[in-house]
């Protein structure tokens, strides 16, 4: 069988050259560039009912 055949088993390939620093960084770029942006706190002045004057 020649080396380039398959027997089966996956084989693991290494990317040469780039350090697993760097692959963790760009998963986290990625990660924070497919996130969308949180949604804005309400208010404070929102969170309160509306004060009412006795009648």
């Amino acid at each position: 069988m020649s080396a380039t055949e398959s027997n089966g088993q996956p084989q693991r390939f290494a990317v040469a050259g780039v350090s697993m620093h760097d692959l963790l960084t760009a998963g986290e770029a990625a990660a924070l560039i497919s996130t969308p942006p949180r949604a804005p706190e309400p208010e404070l002045s929102e969170r309160a009912p509306v004060h009412r004057e006795a009648a």
